[in-house]
């Protein structure tokens, strides 16, 4: 039988996750939902026999979509997906239902925004396709790069010339549409075939900072923290939580800020500033996507949360 410190020390667990599900309260214009925090390849992630998946394919609980965010802004024609990953299926159909709109017929949502051409970010469009659900000109939000690898790669290119989505391509400054404003961020990341973007979100009282892929801060020409001012709510790159998970794995190759070096470089100020800082895009390997783990309280205990599919924010 569990002695009365650890069903206490349970007890904190399951109430200090409760919190982190609770979303913000709900106001008038522009609403964004977490529709997964995990690495392009999810969990439990395929190939993987650690611990980390084999419970999640056990429990279907402790798996994670792919990262990738919904925002709707109240009315017919403002629902809005970020990245289009490998669980788009269940990720718009929760979107809808959130939204308590029905879809136009071939329009499973009114604009897709992607943040570059890694796998977890672009290849659930395939679902658009005539194989699928034959989407009719779905507005794709693109970078110039990015727009030129969908239309000269197969089975990208098909989507394009048959009539299933639309690319629309993002220039300087804001694109603004049904309360909604939205900027691209260049960030430096591995840009073997598109260019990398995290994207401002600002509807009309708060404003939302994504970043899910970037490589370390350091490379950035301007500091995370200026950036972090300016916002009420940032997702941030959280994929790997220290160096430690990836055994025999040139870290080099995928320079990911580890969330450890985060938090010492952004110290106290997540606790203290206005912006409520939350990391995402979390590899199967992380042990802080596991809320009742030691590594998920070190975030809490620092002033910082992990995104939780279900947990919305208004704009």
């Amino acid at each position: 039988m569990p002695s009365r410190r650890a069903f206490l020390g349970a007890a904190a667990t399951l109430a200090a996750a409760a919190r982190t599900l609770r979303a913000e309260p709900l106001d008038s214009g522009v609403r964004v939902r977490v529709l997964g925090a995990a690495q392009d390849g999810g969990r439990p992630q395929l190939g993987c026999d650690r611990a980390c998946c084999v419970g999640a394919r056990r429990d279907p609980s402790r798996a994670s979509r792919v990262a990738s965010l919904g925002l709707f802004a109240g009315a017919p024609g403002s629902v809005v997906l970020v990245d289009a990953t490998p669980d788009i299926r269940s990720q718009i159909a929760e979107l809808r239902e959130s939204c308590g709109l029905e879809a136009a017929p071939g329009l499973p949502v009114d604009r897709i925004f992607l943040t570059h051409a890694h796998t977890g970010h672009y290849t659930g469009l395939i679902h658009l396709g005539r194989e699928s659900m034959a989407a009719r000109s779905v507005p794709v939000m693109v970078t110039p790069r990015m727009g030129e690898f969908l239309k000269s790669n197969k089975p990208w290119s098909r989507l394009v010339e048959w009539g299933h989505v639309r690319l629309e391509t993002l220039g300087p400054g804001a694109w603004k549409d049904s309360g909604l404003a939205v900027e691209a961020i260049p960030v430096p990341h591995r840009d073997e075939d598109s260019d990398t973007v995290g994207f401002v979100f600002s509807g009309p009282t708060r404003r939302l900072l994504y970043v899910p892929d970037t490589d370390a801060w350091v490379k950035w020409r301007r500091p995370l923290e200026s950036y972090l001012a300016e916002v009420d709510f940032a997702l941030l790159d959280g994929t790997f939580f220290d160096g430690a998970e990836l055994p025999g794995r040139d870290l080099s190759q995928v320079p990911h800020p580890l969330m450890k070096a985060t938090l010492q470089m952004l110290g106290g100020k997540a606790g203290a500033s206005r912006c409520r800082v939350l990391f995402t895009h979390l590899n199967h390997s992380n042990p802080a996507l596991d809320p009742g783990s030691a590594e998920a309280a070190l975030v809490r205990a620092a002033g910082f949360e992990v995104a939780r599919e279900g947990m919305e924010f208004p704009l």
